[in-house]
């Protein structure tokens, strides 16, 4: 079920759960008005059957003829009164006991119509007006007792059940807008795990079934976008060794290129002049070619000893001090560049493991490029700190040099991809890429042309390591 259907729902169940209770109250409601009305009406009943109880004790105590009269006045008022409310007292106490207050109220204007007849006062007659008459007055009062307390008992019990009814839909309502929400939030904690994965290069899937509501369609979405993007990252690793080997094979080309032109044409020159060359001249020129052939063996040493990895002897080191014997070592450079430096080290940072000589390869090699990068002088500016975040140390090196253009940010860690023409190797930054990952690092560059170029080293603190003794390797 989608997530709105399940809000129409909720709202549906709370809305017919009102209703209901709407309902109800309005039905007892109607009830306590409809006794209300009998009590009313029953107030001024019993008021009438008093009335005519202290006419009838003055007729029989005084001898007071008009009592009678006013008696029988008030019976055919109260006769009146009852049948223009039949309906009235017939809701509230039914039509038997209105039938039985009509039947007492009858008999009673028989006993006075008997008495008014009868000449002189007859002492029987008298007793049975007055059993007659309490019965009537009694029967009243209990029947509009009863319905007060009939009032009371409908209030408590509408007071208790509306109570229990309205916390039945307040908690059903929280009950129901919880589960939806922890079933939101545990899709969107999936959602937002799995895009922090993908936005660090990783490509896991929520392995669980998706479910059939709108969640389930942003996870299926996101399983399938993580998929194409393993897919087209794949690709784009594929495509981007392509190019690093087309870059390697050009680059390769290029620096044989010139000793093996000098070769070919010292040899054809040496055929076509052979015959007039002394002992000297032939030892020369094996000589030159063989210093070509020199030149062809340093380029494909250093290659090889640049492509392949070199043992580590890792320990533990402080990141300032490493810095600090950089500087020591392209001090001489800053000053003939006139170059200033400014340090940013920031204090009490973790230790790091490291090979420092590597370490020192790479500062060493970033520093000299900041500096060639600015051939006017300038400023050199290298800072630590500390990422709590991340348990990590950045090292941060920029210039204000004559920046790189962004076309090219993407190929200065491929080898013998350089931006310094005929005077650079492209080998540089490649080697410091490596020895940099494989110390679980990594570098970061921003550049702006005229502006300048800034390198971030980041390595990992000893305590994220969890290895820092110093015999370790």
């Amino acid at each position: 079920m989608k997530i709105e259907h399940k809000i129409y729902l909720s709202n549906a169940v709370n809305i017919v759960l009102i209703v209901l209770i709407g309902l109800f109250a309005l039905q007892n409601l109607n009830e306590i008005l409809t006794k209300f009305r009998f009590i009313v009406i029953a107030e001024g009943l019993n008021a009438n059957f008093l009335e005519m109880r202290l006419a009838e004790k003055n007729y029989f105590l005084y001898g007071d003829d008009n009592a009678l009269y006013n008696i029988r006045s008030r019976i055919n008022q109260t006769s009146d009164t009852m049948l223009q409310v039949r309906n009235d007292i017939t809701r509230a106490v039914g039509a038997e006991k209105y039938a039985t207050l009509l039947d007492h109220l009858h008999t009673y204007d028989q006993m006075i119509d008997s008495i008014s007849k009868s000449r002189p006062r007859d002492a029987e007659a008298q007793k049975k007006l007055r059993e007659v008459g309490q019965k009537l007055k009694t029967f009243s009062e209990d029947i509009t007792a009863l319905e007060s307390s009939r009032i009371d008992a409908i209030i408590i019990s509408s007071r208790n059940i509306l109570f229990y009814s309205i916390w039945t839909v307040v908690l059903f309502a929280l009950l129901f807008s919880n589960l939806i929400v922890r079933n939101i939030g545990q899709s969107l904690r999936k959602v937002v795990n799995l895009t922090r994965a993908i936005s660090k290069g990783n490509y896991p899937k929520i392995k669980e079934k998706p479910s059939n509501d709108e969640m389930g369609a942003v996870i299926s979405a996101i399983n399938s976008m993580a998929e194409e993007l393993q897919r087209r990252e794949k690709e784009i690793v594929q495509s981007k060794r392509l190019a690093s080997i087309g870059v390697l094979v050009a680059g390769v080309a290029h620096e044989l290129n010139n000793p093996l032109n000098n070769i070919s044409m010292l040899a054809q020159t040496y055929a076509e002049v052979y015959d007039g060359l002394g002992k000297e001249d032939r030892i020369s020129f094996m000589e030159r070619v063989d210093e070509e052939t020199e030149r062809l063996r340093v380029i494909i040493h250093n290659l090889l000893d640049y492509a392949k990895p070199k043992e580590q002897h890792l320990a533990r080191a402080d990141t300032n001090q490493v810095v600090q014997k950089v500087l020591a070592l392209v001090k001489n450079m800053l000053d003939i560049s006139n170059i200033k430096i400014k340090l940013t080290l920031a204090e009490n940072l973790p230790d790091i493991y490291i090979d420092e000589h590597q370490i020192q390869q790479v500062l060493v090699n970033m520093a000299t490029n900041a500096i060639q990068a600015m051939d006017r002088g300038g400023e050199l500016r290298i800072g630590t700190r500390y990422v709590p975040d991340t348990d990590e140390i950045e090292i941060e090196i920029a210039d204000k040099g004559k920046g790189i253009a962004p076309e090219f940010l993407d190929h200065i860690f491929d080898p013998f991809f350089t931006t310094k023409g005929d005077s650079g190797t492209g080998l540089g930054l490649w080697v410091s890429y490596g020895i940099i990952k494989n110390h679980q690092g990594n570098i970061r560059v921003t550049s702006q042309i005229g502006i300048g170029t800034t390198f971030i080293i980041t390595l990992p603190s000893c305590k994220k390591l969890k290895r820092c003794t110093d015999d370790e390797a």
